[in-house]
């Protein structure tokens, strides 16, 4: 007896028009974002499609402006997947980004493709679709998916028309990387280098634990480490639950709160508050991210964690306040004290908690040797990432901005009395919270990124100052971005701008202040030796002094 069943019906993809890109727009989860950032990307996909015809090309964009929606993003997984399924596998393909994205929108279809992919975003702080690019090629980079980036302000500039030229003809842009070299053979006699030997043994053989309050936010799959890949270095994962850290804010009492803000106040720290639930920041919203600053270290507490990472978006935005307060006040060396639940003894005493913002793995890692190292060398352990967010030259200079949402420790702005709050945009965070924000003082530092490339881990490392900008200057970059964000006057040593946008594997790097010149190249020098001897693959970036 012969028995059949019913097979699906393979798919049928339609054949690709010649001379045509085949275009996507992926975008965030938040409605409200989406909507707010449509007329931005409206006006990039414009000009992409104008240089396509200047070229003898056209655009077929594979998915239509909803309107119910206020948009024509791909504002799904699901929604790509099924997007995909309606574009020939081998077709050129172009990413169109002008607004912060969640790459696992896409990443499905990415995965599969067969035809040439190309990431564009518009040079612009406007809307962060420079840094959705970052994690976009970030995510595809540790997908082993083979893909070229561009970007510009309206992709009528030689460099940008010739890039979209060279990928049209040949599949990929080929971009200036000599700015990258791997570490070379270090001197073993190096005080440094026997510094960060010896860290990182201690490191690997007494172990470190990280809190992870709920993994993968906003799509940020370059975030996410295998447990395969940190244990190795001595690190493991405790993974928590954000609604267990809601649980435990509600056990904090209102007189503890205040006692955080009576410290911060006695230090000279400014909240810019206002009324209007909807739109200002209130006493009643930094309550609240107190609570979650004295619930996060009890929680830490609890399970002995080295480092801690808060999630946020999604789930507990719809839930409390911002986490930045909260996350800001964790990274500093100084801070209001908090005590166990009983009273008898003070968490985390004299030292700061290394948080990793937005449960960055790639900055846990990072920030938990960077504490440990900067710690030994006598130096402020204060650390933390920005966003690789935008930039423009200034004075002969190309002046980045680093400009994290919402958070950085105070010591980098020169102190709580240089710090301040304001509420965090309603596009992002509908029930508000404050922010810790400040314009970083000028100064030398090192920066960093760990990353995932060919299954393994990777980190980049170079030198850079803070430069200090007139007031008007500064506003006019705020004003530029999102003033309410904490800002960073970045020079890069030896790295051009088109090289760090190339090269960048997220769309975050991390940053820690030396004293001077020559104690951030020492610095450097004992960071690479430490991530060396952990296994990591070590790149130098720019002018490097080792």
């Amino acid at each position: 007896m012969t028995i059949s069943y019913p097979l699906p019906v393979p798919l049928r993809r339609p054949a690709a028009e010649p001379t045509t890109a085949y275009l996507v727009a992926s975008g965030d989860l938040r409605p409200s974002a989406n909507i707010r950032c449509w007329p931005t990307q409206e006006k990039l996909e414009s000009d992409v499609t104008a240089a396509l015809g200047r070229l003898g090309w056209q655009a077929h964009r594979t998915h239509a402006f909803d309107a119910a929606k206020g948009h024509g993003f791909i504002d799904s997984q699901r929604m790509g997947i099924e997007v995909f399924k309606t574009i020939p596998r081998d077709a050129p393909l172009i990413v169109v980004e002008a607004v912060w994205q969640y790459s696992h929108h896409v990443l499905a279809g990415l995965r599969t493709h067969e035809g040439p992919i190309l990431i564009v975003a518009n040079w612009s702080g406007g809307f962060p679709g420079l840094v959705g690019l970052l994690n976009l090629t970030a995510s595809l980079t540790k997908a082993g998916v083979h893909h070229s980036a561009l970007w510009s302000e309206d992709f009528t500039d030689p460099w940008a028309v010739d890039g979209l030229r060279q990928w049209l003809e040949t599949g990929e842009v080929v971009h200036d990387l000599s700015h990258v070299r791997d570490l070379p053979p270090l001197d073993e006699g190096s005080p440094e280098v026997v510094l960060g030997t010896a860290l990182a043994r201690q490191l690997r053989d007494e172990k470190a634990v990280i809190g992870v309050f709920d993994e993968g936010c906003m799509g940020m799959y370059n975030a996410i480490f295998d447990d395969e890949l940190l244990n190795p270095l001595g690190i493991y994962k405790e993974r928590l639950s954000q609604s267990a850290l809601v649980a435990e804010m509600n056990r904090v009492g209102d007189a503890e709160a205040a006692a955080v803000r009576a410290w911060l106040d006695e230090r000279g720290f400014t909240f810019h508050f206002g009324t209007d639930e909807a739109s200002e920041l209130t006493e009643a919203q930094v309550t609240s991210q107190f609570k979650m600053y004295i619930a996060a270290l009890r929680i830490s507490d609890d399970f002995g964690l080295d480092a801690v990472g808060i999630q946020y978006q999604q789930g507990l935005k719809d839930t409390v306040p911002a986490s930045d307060l909260a996350e800001g006040l964790l990274n500093n060396v100084e801070r209001p004290p908090v005590r166990s639940r009983d009273g008898s003894r003070e968490l985390y005493a004299g030292v700061p908690l290394p948080h990793f913002n937005e449960v960055d793995e790639g900055v846990a890692v990072d920030a938990l040797v960077t504490n440990r190292l900067w710690t030994a060398m006598g130096f402020d352990p204060a650390t933390t990432l920005h966003d690789i967010r935008w930039g423009q030259e200034y004075e002969g200079e190309f002046v980045w901005v680093f400009e994290i949402s919402g958070s950085v420790p105070a010591s980098h702005n020169g102190g709580y009395d240089k710090s301040y709050s304001m509420r965090q945009p309603p596009m992002f965070f509908p029930l508000g919270g404050g922010t810790l924000s400040g314009v970083s003082k000028p100064g030398d530092i090192v920066w960093s990124r760990v990353f995932i490339m060919d299954g393994v881990l990777h980190v980049d490392l170079g030198r850079a100052h803070v430069r200090s900008l007139p007031p008007q200057e500064t506003q006019r970059r705020l004003d530029a971005t999102d003033r309410q964000w904490p800002i960073m006057h970045a020079v890069l040593h030896g790295v051009g701008r088109d090289q760090l946008m190339a090269r960048h594997k997220a769309n975050h790097v991390q940053v820690a202040y030396c004293p001077d010149a020559d104690a951030a190249d020492r610095a450097l020098l004992a960071k690479a030796a430490l991530f060396q001897e952990l296994g990591l693959v070590v790149h130098l970036c720019g002018d490097v002094k080792i």
